[in-house]
């Protein structure tokens, strides 16, 4: 059990992020004629509107909720003031609360994929494999929320803090955290790391460009002279 664990949780990420990012620069630099959203909003209107915003926002925060609540130091947490148990407790309710609002956006998005026909049949398996891979993984996070109910002391949650914090600064002890960790938190995050690997072979590549607008924000105006 320990080299299973020491594998998952201490070597596979690694895979996956390398994966990741070297497969989405490749994917940039061979095809980028494939590098799109191919929205199916000309194939049928209905839903995509409310259920792309549920998704986006909810995903979106759940995301960020993640990356700083794990890779925030628990030093600037006990600086402030914030107890263990009252950031897990924090992160219980937002995270049920976007949570439940991404697992609705995505419901809409894949009824909308697989029952309209039109739109059925212009996906590919790698559109339906992202929303039932991202479906699990959000239910599975759901799901640890009833767990979390358990021991609100936050002793958990700091133990994933430690594993996601010595993953990225290559420690090689992270695996270590999650030894005795609830089952539902290792395949949580299992599925979580491995949707980083398939990322680059999807249409999700599209989400680097969103980031990347940002630029246009401080981009120099457009000056449009006459003939």
């Amino acid at each position: 059990m320990n080299t299973f664990n020491q594998f998952f949780f201490g070597i596979y990420p690694y895979i996956c992020l390398a994966v990741f990012f070297l497969g989405s620069l490749v994917r940039f630099d061979r095809e980028q004629y494939s590098w799109k959203s191919d929205s199916s909003q000309l194939l049928f209107h209905g839903q995509l509107r409310l259920g792309s915003i549920l998704m986006h926002v909810g995903i979106l925060a759940v995301f960020f909720g993640h990356l700083f609540g794990l890779l925030t130091p628990l030093w600037f947490w006990d600086a402030i003031g914030v107890s263990h148990g009252a950031k897990q407790v924090f992160a219980m309710v937002m995270g049920g609360v976007f949570g439940v609002m991404a697992l609705v956006g995505l419901i809409l998005l894949i009824l909308r994929r697989f029952k309209i026909d039109r739109i059925n049949a212009n996906s590919s398996w790698q559109d339906k494999l992202v929303l039932v891979w991202l479906l699990i993984t959000l239910v599975l996070g759901l799901c640890t929320i009833f767990v979390s109910m358990g021991h609100l002391d936050g002793h958990e949650m700091v133990k994933l803090m430690h594993w996601a914090q010595h993953i990225v600064t290559f420690r090689g002890d992270a695996a270590a955290y999650l030894a005795d960790v609830n089952f539902l938190f290792k395949l949580h995050i299992f599925m979580g790391m491995t949707f980083f690997f398939i990322f680059p072979f999807t249409r999700m590549v599209h989400v680097w460009s969103g980031f990347a607008s940002v630029a246009y924000i401080g981009r120099a105006w457009q000056l449009v002279r006459r003939r």
